[in-house]
């Protein structure tokens, strides 16, 4: 599925043009689904905690028993080489992604040491703000012991697909999603905040979804600034009475919220702070 209309991908050893093919129809994650990425971004040319995602992929990676021949900083260089092929203002989508290749004979477990590595690199203009909309997803979250929710999996996505979609169907641009206990987990593709009387509350990780890196990191920027910001376990109830409400992600990275369900929100001085904060952060990184 190609994102973008200008592709670069990394692949066997070297950078070539276009969405190139790389998974065989033997491939191990063809037909069973092991596959881990993970997702930074380029924008303003900055690429905000490209080392963390980078370093994310090795643990997910590990978390799949897929064993590696390459480590985070290598994976960086790599993305920084890859950018050189784009303009100085391009807004890319950064994707680098392992899988497994082989399975052990006749069985369903992969062959660790068979672990395959590409990038790929999309043009992805970042979403404006005032539009953003909520609704609440009638799927749940599976537990820690029922699916690998500590790994960034391509095998977790379709049921964070088909919340997506559930959403779209009713005019909304994604859906809060619940644990197993019918707590606030995040939305098909973002953690999630909201704020009453100035404080900032957002669902504690409980192993059902990632702690996203965008997410601790305006949850510290925040902090810095003196807001307060509390991570505790969040009901539907908590975001129906909000004052503010806005997700963080890799694809918009801070966005206010401006509609839940049927109630107008707008967007609110601390979403709007949060979002200042981030982007003075990652502008910060211009030069590392």
């Amino acid at each position: 599925m190609a994102i973008g209309s200008t592709i670069a991908t990394y692949v066997d050893g070297k950078w070539v043009d276009g969405s190139a093919p790389i998974i065989t129809a033997a491939d191990h994650v063809a037909w069973l689904g092991s596959q881990v990425f993970d997702g930074a971004r380029l924008f303003d040319g900055v690429t905000p905690d490209l080392d963390l995602h980078c370093a994310r992929l090795i643990r997910s990676a590990a978390a799949m028993g897929m064993n590696t021949s390459i480590e985070g900083p290598e994976i960086e260089a790599l993305i920084r080489e890859g950018l050189k092929r784009f303009a100085p203002d391009a807004e890319l989508y950064i994707r680098p992604m392992m899988w497994a290749r082989d399975g052990s004979p006749g069985l369903i477990d992969i062959d660790p040491d068979s672990t395959a590595f590409a990038i790929c690199l999309e043009d992805m203009p970042m979403p404006q703000v005032g539009s953003y909309t909520l609704t609440v997803a009638p799927y749940r979250r599976p537990r820690q012991d029922m699916a690998i929710t500590e790994a960034k999996t391509g095998s977790l996505y379709p049921n964070n697909g088909r919340i997506m979609a559930w959403a779209r169907a009713r005019g909304f641009s994604n859906a809060l999603s619940l644990d197993i206990d019918g707590n606030v987990a995040e939305t098909a593709s973002t953690n999630v905040f909201a704020v009453k009387d100035g404080a900032v509350f957002t669902p504690a990780p409980n192993g059902c979804f990632l702690n996203g890196l965008t997410r601790q990191r305006v949850i510290k920027l925040l902090t810095a600034e003196g807001v307060e910001v509390s991570e505790t376990t969040m009901t539907v109830a908590d975001f129906e009475q909000a004052d503010e409400i806005f997700i963080t992600g890799n694809i918009a990275k801070v966005m206010p919220v401006v509609k839940f369900e049927d109630r107008d929100l707008g967007v609110g001085p601390v979403a709007s702070k949060a979002r200042e904060l981030y982007m003075d952060y990652a502008h910060s990184t211009a030069a590392a």
